[in-house]
């Protein structure tokens, strides 16, 4: 049994002193739980009809929620495209061998990353139309997203192709294979496994920055909650103010949890491939000897 390098193993002391630290921290978030909830139900949050409003299709909720949902989810798929395919361009820009070439994208990365995102938005909706480019408050969001992220990722790409192995790239020069075939083939399939966590894990937080198109009055989900709890604290007051911000404080929560499903199902799946494919078929020794009366097999 090998021990382990970074810790010592806890004796039984340790390990009640971490049970009993456990429960501790269990008792406490329940009781702050239960506090919550008692002074929700205290103020008439808890009552069922109020929630009701979140499912009831004669108030317009769902329906505006729901529209508000899908334009969150197209201005992200397109920002998420965008940004990936830039982020990857910029990313080999930075490996480039042309001196050149690295000043330009490694600039242009730094740039963008220095500056805040709704500062970048701001710019696009607002300042662009001065010089004659009319962007929608989609378009606005949308490359602005996609210029951010694009260069937060092209570092994320950087990091994955460094950490692979230099052998392979020397192994797959030796082969005869071409700069792009070495990255295409050897390089970006192992970085993409190794970094997919970190990179939907900025796929979600660029989900989550959909909600800054709030600013300039794209029709995104915190908006249209925004505009439903005006609509309706101008007849009913803040009846129901709380659940409209919880329902889309849920709804973001669900795509979220849904995406990195989604990213774990497909790390194991490449993790699968991958073994399937690195297995070699191997001969018995008779076999490759050309023992045991057969012939050897042709190579």
């Amino acid at each position: 049994m090998t021990a382990p390098v970074l810790f010592d193993v806890p004796g039984p002391k340790a390990r009640a002193r971490i049970r009993i630290g456990t429960v501790v921290g269990v008792l406490l978030v329940l009781g702050l739980l239960v506090l919550v909830l008692l002074r929700l139900a205290g103020n008439q949050q808890l009552d069922p009809q109020r929630w009701a409003v979140l499912f009831d299709t004669r108030t317009g909720v769902p329906q505006t929620l729901l529209d508000a949902l899908l334009s969150t989810l197209e201005a992200a798929a397109v920002g998420m495209v965008l940004a990936t395919a830039g982020g990857l361009l910029l990313a080999v820009g930075r490996l480039s061998e042309h001196r050149g070439v690295r000043w330009v994208t490694g600039t242009w990365v730094e740039f963008f990353r220095a500056i805040p995102l709704l500062v970048v938005i701001f710019a696009l909706f607002f300042l662009l139309p001065k010089y004659g480019l009319d962007l929608t408050a989609f378009q606005s969001l949308v490359v602005g997203l996609a210029l951010y992220n694009s260069a937060v990722l092209a570092e994320i790409f950087r990091a994955g192709i460094l950490s692979i192995d230099k052998g392979q790239r020397e192994a797959a020069y030796g082969l005869g294979m071409r700069k792009t075939q070495v990255m295409t083939l050897v390089l970006l399939p192992q970085a993409i496994r190794r970094m997919l966590p970190v990179l939907i894990a900025q796929l979600v937080v660029l989900l989550k920055d959909t909600s800054l198109g709030f600013i300039i009055g794209f029709a995104e989900l915190l908006r249209e909650s925004r505009g439903l709890v005006e609509f309706l604290s101008s007849r009913f007051g803040d009846t129901y103010t709380f659940q409209i911000y919880v329902g889309a404080g849920l709804i973001y929560i669900i795509v979220n949890v849904l995406l990195s499903t989604l990213a774990r199902i497909v790390e194991k799946r490449t993790r699968r491939s991958s073994k399937a494919a690195g297995k070699v078929l191997e001969l018995p020794a008779d076999v490759q000897m050309g023992q045991g009366g057969g012939a050897a097999p042709p190579t």
